[in-house]
């Protein structure tokens, strides 16, 4: 989706910033400018101050650091994470490596490997919100009705998704970065969990529940929302009989996905059901 792509790169850049912004707090000779410092000199005000950024300790950490998280076959940055956890075991950069890894493999939709490098950085940072979105996102979609540890790994998926909106505002770092950047930054990841939580709710079948919590994903982050969250919600209206403002939500998440996908499709269906139910009139925004 094109919602997502965008956010990994730009959590990329946050990823790539914090160990640059680190680096040169802690003296290194990396020649890059202090972003914090700069909008000092230029007379702009400066982020609030939040956790402190990481910092590399030498200037071969910082580039083991660099040459990991620069690797596109995803296979291999995995390795290289690996490698620079061995050799820097002490390593404040760790979290960031294995994040960077994360988002690779979330960009190659491999789940599986995706959860395993989240876990990984919560050993190291238990409050990142980022890896705790990305173990509860997993729990939450590939959950089954048939499993045998169904509750439980919902439970688990809840939990860190709540534990994540509220270390939204306390485990990341903000100086450095525009005010704007890092609301959109923070927007999205609450976007994000509450679409995990409204995907809990869905797949436990509490309509009223998921109705809220999608409706609070759409809010946090308007300008693109999550198109499996709109159709959800859509869904949730449906089988709450809200008939007219379910169709709104079916034709927004038509217009967010592509025919033939499976969200496409199952968008398209929803749509034609209730444009059936209604008479064919989709309500007027209020």
């Amino acid at each position: 989706m094109k919602r997502a792509a965008m956010m990994v790169a730009m959590l990329g850049t946050m990823v790539w910033g914090l160990a640059q912004y680190g680096m040169a707090q802690s003296g290194g000779q990396s020649g890059q400018p202090n972003p914090a410092a700069s909008g000092q000199a230029n007379g702009q005000a400066a982020a609030p101050a939040g956790k402190r950024p990481p910092q590399a300790k030498t200037q071969p950490e910082f580039d083991a650091y660099k040459g990991a998280i620069a690797m596109t076959d995803v296979a291999a940055q995995e390795k290289a994470a690996n490698d620079f956890a061995t050799k820097y075991p002490d390593s404040e950069l760790k979290p960031l490596v294995y994040k960077a890894v994360m988002h690779a493999y979330q960009q190659a939709n491999n789940a599986d490997k995706m959860m395993e490098m989240a876990q990984k950085v919560l050993t190291y940072d238990p409050n990142d919100p980022e890896a705790l979105l990305g173990v509860s996102q997993v729990l939450a979609e590939r959950t089954r009705d048939t499993d045998l540890d169904r509750d439980q790994r919902l439970d688990e998926a809840k939990k860190d998704a709540e534990r994540a909106l509220s270390t939204v505002d306390t485990d990341l770092p903000t100086s450095g970065y525009p005010p704007e950047q890092l609301k959109q930054y923070k927007d999205f990841l609450r976007s994000d969990a509450y679409a995990i939580l409204g995907t809990i709710d869905f797949n436990r079948k509490d309509w009223a529940s998921a109705e809220g919590n999608l409706r609070k994903s759409i809010d946090a982050y308007p300008q693109q929302p999550d198109p499996i969250a709109v159709f959800r919600l859509s869904v949730a209206l449906d089988m709450q009989s809200k008939y007219p403002e379910a169709l709104k939500y079916a034709n927004q998440a038509v217009g967010l996905t592509k025919e033939g996908t499976n969200a496409g499709d199952a968008a398209r269906k929803e749509k034609d059901r209730l444009t059936q139910l209604t008479g064919g009139a989709a309500p007027t925004a209020k």
